[in-house]
């Protein structure tokens, strides 16, 4: 038996970037984790991480393009790890080319990884959320779902469609007790610029830090039941790179 008091989450892209940044500062104030991600050799140098702060911890290697199997893996997770009182969705994929020049298996790559997988997380995890009356769902957008940005059509596609999804949940499942939450940043010095779809060349050292990102995401989460924040949008202070 758990008690009333423990708290679970499942932080999906939870290998870097603000998915472990996430990871520790869920950790940091008692929070178990089940890590979710693509590679598992990062998973477990997080959990190790995780592991420090005394909390429950696991490892879940999973490739969310394959959508087909994501919702029954979530579903699983969330009956055996612990009763899921968070998710994150964070894990997605950056862009870059003009609209004429993008090929369709990638704006269908983009939107299956940034959009199909988070909706069919929520699918997984929602029945015990609903079942329990109570749950929050977190999903990380971007400030490319508020605004466009040339040559990041497929990303910011796929942003502004991740924001419908947030609301419209938050519509539907307010009245379950389950909270949604939409964070949009703006520019956040992860990984992602290192990845051979993005081409961009920004100041890093003026972005956002994810471990920012991550405690915003954490004061979302801990905030009591009787409140949301429904849409919280964080920018660095020299604006959108």
């Amino acid at each position: 038996m758990t008690s009333q008091s423990e708290r679970y989450a499942l932080v999906t892209g939870a290998g870097s970037g603000i998915g472990r940044a996430t990871a520790l500062a869920f950790a940091q104030v008692g929070i178990h984790l089940a890590l979710v991600g693509r590679t598992r050799s990062k998973l477990e140098a997080v959990a190790t991480e995780v592991a420090q702060h005394g909390v429950k911890v696991a490892c879940y290697s999973i490739d969310l393009l394959e959508v087909e199997q994501v919702r029954e893996k979530i579903a699983t997770i969330a009956a055996s790890f612990g009763p899921i009182n968070i998710l994150v969705n964070n894990a997605g994929m950056g862009y870059t080319a003009s609209l004429g020049n993008t090929p369709l298996a990638d704006w269908q790559r983009v939107l299956t990884l940034n959009l199909t997988s988070v909706f069919q997380c929520i699918q997984g995890i929602l029945p015990s959320m609903r079942e329990r009356q109570q749950g929050t769902i977190i999903n990380v957008s971007s400030i490319a779902g508020q605004q466009v940005f040339p040559e990041w059509g497929a990303y910011c596609v796929s942003k502004f469609g991740l924001v419908a999804l947030s609301k419209t949940l938050a519509a539907e499942e307010r009245y379950n007790g389950i909270r949604v939450v939409t964070i949009s940043p703006g520019s956040v010095n992860t990984p992602i610029w290192d990845t051979d779809t993005v081409h961009a060349d920004f100041d890093r050292s003026s972005m956002l830090t994810p471990e920012t990102v991550a405690q915003s995401i954490l004061y979302a989460a801990l905030l009591p039941q009787e409140a949301v924040i429904e849409d919280m949008t964080l920018m660095s202070s020299v604006g959108a790179l």
